[in-house]
């Protein structure tokens, strides 16, 4: 079969690959469409050591079952699903936190993922999908619960209500892009997007309909919002969120573009900032995801990007020069 591979640092290649062997419990999909996520480009760029050349990457996927070997699915059925494989019964499982399972695997890192024509995956990680929900609506199930999961956790943490709120979400990528929508939404009047790439930034103000502002060139304003999420995760952009944020306001930590950073220890103590980490999604909020994704609680997604599997490797190419406006390229391998 078809596949795009992750050959050497800065190259994909279409090349060759078997087709997936059906296992006891698993099913084999028809890969209909699969996003292009920022991990996938961190791998691309040779800075992820879990993901090494000759790895076929891809996590967001949707498509169709073409072969099952468990009663729980059947041939042609529409899914998606979560690529993180979790063992279902350490203690964070049993508490319904499986994206901390102390045993998962996922897919795309240590096992072929989905930027193929098929790919294997164990049946209970599968989620059905609605008729009414397309397969490129569906392929952006995964980065769009990884925004609902951080934004829930962040709710619980807010002294008032999240519509209340001034807020800053630093990076329009598919997360902060997402983000921006789901909090539009949920009623949020007061949004900002940091963003450095100006194509990314006229997509977020046509279709979040918020402010951008460019941070190289403009500082943010100090001290001027209660919540701040921040989508990038490098070192300049968590000290922009700490900078950023009022006292007593909440900042939630999503990205992880470095693997270390600074913190303004002494303002986190004295204005009682809270800061919260968050890892992916539980299956909850995946499921939850794809209801909201059906009643078009994103939007149309017109800003989403479609191309073929087979300019999967131009399509790296032109998110790592930032000459696409799209925050998300679907590949399509049919």
């Amino acid at each position: 079969m078809k596949a795009l591979v992750y050959t050497q640092p800065n190259e994909m290649q279409i090349l060759d690959r078997p087709h997936p062997i059906l296992v006891d419990g698993e099913v084999i999909l028809k890969i209909e469409s699969v996003g292009i996520c920022g991990s996938d480009m961190h791998a691309f760029h040779g800075h992820d050591p879990r993901r090494n050349p000759g790895l076929v990457l891809g996590h967001e996927f949707a498509g169709t079952v073409a072969e099952a070997s468990t009663p729980l699915f059947s041939t042609g059925q529409r899914v998606t699903g979560n690529p993180l494989i979790t063992c279902g019964s350490c203690e964070y499982c049993l508490q319904g936190r499986n994206n901390l399972c102390a045993n998962r695997t996922m897919v795309g890192m240590t096992r072929p993922g989905a930027f193929a024509e098929y790919m294997s995956i164990p049946a209970s990680s599968l989620i059905a999908i609605p008729e009414s929900l397309s397969v490129d609506a569906a392929a952006l199930t995964e980065p769009a619960a990884t925004a609902v999961h951080a934004i829930n956790l962040s709710m619980r943490a807010l002294e008032r209500p999240i519509q209340e709120c001034r807020v800053l979400i630093i990076g329009g990528g598919a997360i902060g892009m997402l983000a921006a929508l789901l909090l539009r939404h949920y009623g949020v009047g007061d949004l900002t997007v940091a963003e450095v790439n100006p194509l990314r930034r006229k997509a977020v103000e046509l279709h979040a309909a918020c402010k951008t502002y460019n941070p190289v060139e403009e500082k943010v304003t100090e001290n001027a919002y209660e919540f701040v999420m921040d989508c990038v995760g490098a070192a300049v952009t968590s000290n922009t969120a700490m900078a950023a944020i009022k006292p007593g306001g909440v900042i939630m930590h999503v990205g992880l573009q470095d693997w270390s950073s600074e913190i303004d220890m002494r303002k986190l103590t004295l204005a009682e900032i809270t800061l919260l980490g968050t890892y992916t999604y539980s299956t909850v909020d995946l499921q939850a995801t794809v209801n909201l994704l059906a009643r078009n609680a994103f939007g149309d997604l017109s800003w989403v990007e479609k191309r073929s599997l087979d300019d999967g490797p131009q399509a790296f190419m032109d998110l790592h020069a930032g000459k696409t406006a799209a925050a998300k390229v679907l590949l399509k391998p049919f």
